[in-house]
């Protein structure tokens, strides 16, 4: 079978080093276990690490080879999202379109088989609007990430940045929703990181997908191809508590509509999860997706054989679904239609 992975993490591992050359707060220093762990302030308790994994794409790519699958993979940022709006506003910018260089450098080494999304600091609105046409418009990258807060500030809905938002509408790109650990992770401190773990990513991801519907955003600009983590967060388990409880925003349709107009992934481990998430968005809104390498695809695939879906919606889930709600174009496709031009 064709897969395509719509939750997949790739790092380059030069970003990192220059952080690690940082002397102030976000910093980050080569770890024990062949990766890097970056700090957002001195007394963190948990910072944000990452391993050998997630820093060579040959060897994730050979992972997964090792399926048994044709797999294609969608790179986002993931939680490391943050801290291009945790730099000074310049340096933000400078080190996003970096990483964004080393994205499309990964799409041309590999056409047709990797696809990247964008870093986008959101400190400043212009610079913001200026990272995003570099990144679309000359490297042809095929998305946005969007944190799940502008540094320690959760209002990822600020009115200053709804003509970045419409201009990403415009355009088409999905907008890759994903926890970064900047909110909650503080206040839910303890266990080695387990409450956070559980509970904070899928709080903060849930908030910041609420920020976006309850501000009107998705209602003004209904062109947002919002694409929530996680299997939706805690929202489609709570959309009937959010129609009941959000009528003060005053928006013209339930909350809920909104939230039905988002697309998910299936990463949870968990069957009856997935399952859900498929009933509550919609065959046709659900895509195949693994976090790796947070997350094993071998389990993934394994909990998914569980739902016992049809062929049809096989097709769509691990591969026709990507393709269209992101927008995937075949490069040799495109260079033959070049040619006949």
């Amino acid at each position: 079978m064709h897969i395509i992975d719509s939750h997949f993490h790739w790092w380059p591992r030069s970003v990192f080093e220059k952080l690690c050359k940082r002397t102030g707060f976000p910093s980050a220093h080569v770890n024990e276990r062949g990766g890097y762990t970056v700090r957002r302030h001195a007394d963190e308790a948990h910072p944000l690490p990452s391993w050998k994994e997630w820093h060579d794409l040959d060897d994730q790519l050979a992972h997964m080879d090792g399926l048994g699958h044709q797999v294609d993979v969608v790179c986002s940022i993931g939680p490391m999202s943050v801290f291009f709006s945790q730099l000074p506003a310049e340096e933000g910018r400078d080190l996003a379109m970096h990483w964004n260089e080393e994205m499309a450098g990964a799409q041309r080494r590999y056409p047709g088989r990797v696809w990247a999304s964008a870093a986008i600091p959101l400190v400043d609105t212009k610079i913001a609007l200026d990272v995003l046409e570099h990144a679309v418009g000359k490297l042809g990258l095929m998305g946005v990430n969007i944190p799940g807060s502008i540094g320690s500030d959760a209002r990822i809905d600020a009115e200053r940045l709804e003509p970045f938002y419409a201009r990403v509408a415009e355009l088409g790109l999905p907008m890759f929703l994903h926890p970064t650990d900047a909110i909650f992770a503080d206040m839910l401190d303890g266990y080695n990181g387990a409450l956070h773990l559980s509970l904070g990513r899928v709080i903060e991801v849930s908030v910041a997908a609420s920020r976006l519907v309850l501000s009107g955003l998705m209602e003004r600009h209904p062109g947002l191809k919002v694409v929530m983590s996680h299997t939706g967060g805690a929202l489609p388990y709570q959309s009937g508590r959010m129609d009941k409880n959000t009528k003060a925003a005053k928006l013209p349709r339930p909350a809920s509509e909104y939230l039905h107009r988002m697309y998910t992934d299936t990463v949870s481990p968990h069957s009856a999860g997935m399952k859900f998430a498929i009933e509550y968005y919609g065959i046709d809104n659900v895509m195949y997706g693994t976090d790796y390498p947070c997350w094993d695809p071998a389990t993934c695939l394994a909990l998914l054989e569980e739902l016992n879906l049809s062929a049809e919606d096989k097709q769509k889930l691990f591969y026709d679904n990507a393709r269209r709600i992101l927008g995937l174009k075949d490069p040799v496709a495109d260079k033959k239609l070049a040619a006949a031009e």
